[in-house]
């Protein structure tokens, strides 16, 4: 008991430095990329330095949940990948310590840091949010830093151009100036020209006081007096000149109520609440609707000039008999007729227009539901992310036995892709109403669950599943050209061919290669279930190959040279991986869950049988050809 706390310990303490570095190192990744993305709304609005403080604190809270499943796969396989390349791994099964209970106090903690991430996602989360929304929202009206360039036209203030040729920064003395005025529209543009000004802020910062020296204002003359409008216009030369605007030069924070209804900023309860109040408004609206729809008049009751009389006795109407409504319509002249069915296209054209707003505010409200449920799910799935990268990144560093930065690093990022992409994808389809909210937002945690399982149970078993030679050996079985036999006739035969004996084993070959070719054919071993299932008839397949083999090399000692070169045409056989890649059918349970890596491998299967069949339907072709010539030459 005491070695399991010191081996336990040791777990804990190789792998919490490393979790610690790669937490901090990828919440600065995923900040640095917010401000790249959102730096134009930072950069020249003159922030203090705890303003862009807090910004970051808030919106590193919102990154928590990018950041994290990340941190804990990139340090499973660092931790786990420095333990094996090291041998410790070894040197603690050679122990008899299995890897379940070297997993055990990090299972435990990454248990304990599942909990945690959900009350952090369900209480500090939406706080966090709704802050930084806030202060985005403000950051983007705050006006910008007043910093005038030179020999450019600067228009940030608002209903001014101002041009400056040179300017002073150390005395603030901007020289050679030209100013638009078009505060009061642009039929009212007036023009200023000084030969230097300077600028400046009022002490609340909320006004712009720029004082011009030596200068001289051109205006139109309708723009100073309208009633004598004479065409020209009003020129003004002034030794100084002082002009106040208004600029408020302050960051204004908004208050948080505005976004107090927005699901991003409710946990758990709270959006449970809203999405039920705003279910049963839906369904009222629904209900409202129908009645009105219910009750809508097609038809209006005309009086004698042709005009629709919109009050009339209704028991009156409902003690009319039933109107036959195409005898009442056909009793009219032409002219008449066509009035009617213009009314009558007019009054339904009405009746959807008035539905079709309607229905769009439904939609609307649709969609809020769904984000409302959406993010109920998200607060669960970044929980339960953290568990499956754990159990995907633990045996993967174990199997691949290579610490530092660089494998671990790659495969981290090839995973945590996926991930991103299924995860968005999904997001989308249920926000859109595609899926249902849950299951586009548990999509990526369900795909790359059964990847977890598959790795542990791989690292537990010690399998080279991740070994470089058995995938290159893949490639040359998937891709590789087809082998074809040399065959030549031989100058010294030993052992004489018995033409019968060889029409024998042709004949029990071309029964079997029809039997396994019947077999592919049938219908019920076609489907994905039946492939993974079932599989192929590897024992067969064997058995031709056998057959086969000893086939050609004993009609191969033929003294007929049409026999030896027909031996040429026949293709070479071999169990392939696709045929059937697991024969245990519980292996093959957990292939078939594999959802993101089963269906390729099926249909590259498929493909495959379709090329063997292709080759046994050649070998009963070309055995059919060899008896021909064998029995002309008996």
């Amino acid at each position: 008991m005491f070695h399991i706390k010191r081996l336990n310990l040791f777990i804990l303490q190789t792998f919490l430095p490393v979790f610690l570095m790669t937490f901090f190192v990828s919440l600065f990744i995923v900040l640095m990329q917010f401000i790249w993305l959102y730096a134009d709304d930072m950069v020249g609005k003159g922030l203090d330095i705890a303003v862009l403080a807090e910004l970051f604190f808030y919106v590193a809270l919102t990154l928590v949940p990018t950041a994290l499943p990340l941190a804990l796969l990139l340090a499973s396989l660092i931790a786990f990948g420095n333990l094996g390349e090291r041998l410790e791994l070894l040197s603690m099964k050679a122990a008899g310590v299995s890897l379940f209970q070297i997993m055990k106090p990090l299972i435990i903690f990454v248990l304990f840091v599942t909990v945690a991430a959900f009350f952090f996602q369900n209480n500090i989360m939406p706080i966090a949010k709704v802050k930084m929304n806030i202060m985005m929202i403000s950051l983007h009206q705050k006006s910008p830093e007043l910093d005038i360039p030179e020999g450019t036209f600067y228009d940030e203030i608002s209903g001014y151009n101002l041009f400056v040729q040179k300017k002073n920064r150390k005395t603030g003395m901007m020289y050679n100036l030209m100013i638009y005025d078009n505060s009061k529209g642009f039929n009212n543009v007036a023009v200023i020209v000084a030969d230097s000004g300077k600028l400046k802020f009022t002490d609340d910062k909320k006004y712009l006081f720029l004082t011009l020296y030596n200068g001289e204002t051109f205006q139109n003359e309708e723009s100073s007096n309208t009633r004598q409008n004479t065409g020209g216009y009003r020129r003004e030369t002034f030794s100084q000149k002082e002009m106040l605007r208004e600029f408020d030069a302050n960051f204004n924070r908004m208050d948080e109520s505005i976004l107090q209804d927005h699901y991003s900023g409710k946990n758990i309860k709270e959006l449970k609440q809203s999405a039920d109040s705003l279910t049963i408004q839906l369904d009222s609206l629904g209900t409202q609707y129908g009645k009105t729809l219910q009750k809508t008049d097609y038809f209006y009751i005309f009086n004698a000039s042709g005009g629709a009389t919109e009050k009339y006795d209704t028991l009156a109407v409902e003690r009319m008999r039933p109107i036959n409504i195409d005898s009442l319509f056909n009793t009219l002249n032409s002219q008449k007729k066509q009035s009617m069915v213009e009314r009558a296209i007019a009054r339904a054209t009405k009746q959807k227009e008035e539905f079709e707003a309607k229905s769009y505010g439904v939609k609307d409200q649709k969609k809020n539901i769904r984000r409302h449920i959406v993010e109920m799910h998200r607060k669960f799935t970044l929980s339960f992310a953290c568990l499956v990268f754990f159990f995907i990144g633990a045996p993967l560093g174990a199997i691949i036995r290579k610490g530092g930065l660089g494998m671990p690093v790659v495969v981290s990022i090839v995973f945590y892709i996926i991930y991103y992409i299924i995860d968005n994808s999904g997001y989308k389809m249920s926000r859109d109403g595609v899926w249902s909210s849950w299951s586009g937002v548990w999509l990526s945690s369900f795909a790359l669950l059964p990847i977890g399982i598959f790795l542990t149970y791989k690292a537990v078993n010690d399998s080279d599943v991740f070994k470089a030679d058995a995938y290159a050996n893949l490639m040359k079985k998937l891709f590789g050209r087809q082998q074809k036999r040399e065959i030549t006739l031989k100058e010294v035969i030993i052992n004489e061919v018995n033409n019968s004996e060889a029409l024998t084993m042709i004949d029990r070959l071309t029964v079997c290669c029809a039997e396994l070719s019947e077999q592919m054919s049938q219908k019920n071993n076609k489907g994905f279930l039946a492939y993974w299932l079932h599989g192929f008839d590897i024992a067969a397949l064997n058995k031709i190959i056998e057959m086969l083999e000893q086939m050609i090399e004993y009609v191969s000692n033929s003294r007929d040279k049409y026999a030896v070169m027909k031996l040429s045409e026949y293709p070479v056989l071999s169990a392939d991986f696709f045929y059937r890649p697991v024969e245990k059918r519980k292996e093959s349970v957990i292939f078939m869950a594999l959802l993101p890596l089963s269906i390729p491998i099926y249909m590259i299967g498929r493909w495959r049988l379709k090329k063997l069949h292709a080759r046994l339907q050649q070998i009963i072709a070309r055995n059919n050809e060899l008896s021909h010539i064998l029995e002309n030459e008996k």
